[in-house]
């Protein structure tokens, strides 16, 4: 006999699972063109919102709430499709300083 281990046998490989999702007949899509980030230990929440022009107040349409882990997992999935979607149509240009005045909430009055 011999003392050398056995090769181990290969592993299979995990199937990706396969999930239903439901949409209810009665799902309203909300369009939005400004979020509000605000996280705790253990949360991640983002409010979705619609910003018009001449219009000096808006409401929340739309609330997120999730771990921080899953607000990641989203990040990347959205820079994964972002870039699918630049392949096929081409890069999307983003004004200076647009990102500051969309996504970051508004300074306190003084």
């Amino acid at each position: 006999m011999s003392d050398q281990p056995k090769p181990a046998a290969p592993q299979p490989t995990p199937q990706p699972m396969q999930m239903a999702i439901e949409l209810p007949v009665d799902l309203e899509a909300i369009y939005t063109n400004f979020a509000l980030i605000t996280h705790s230990p253990s949360e991640v929440v983002i409010d979705f919102a619609r910003v018009l022009p001449n219009m000096p107040k808006t409401k929340v349409h739309a609330r997120v709430v999730m771990t921080p882990m899953n607000a990641k997992l989203l990040l990347r999935a959205l820079a994964d499709n972002l870039s699918k979607f630049e392949s096929q149509y081409g890069e999307i240009a983003i004004p200076t300083n647009l990102a500051d005045q969309l996504f970051k909430p508004p300074k306190p009055p003084e």
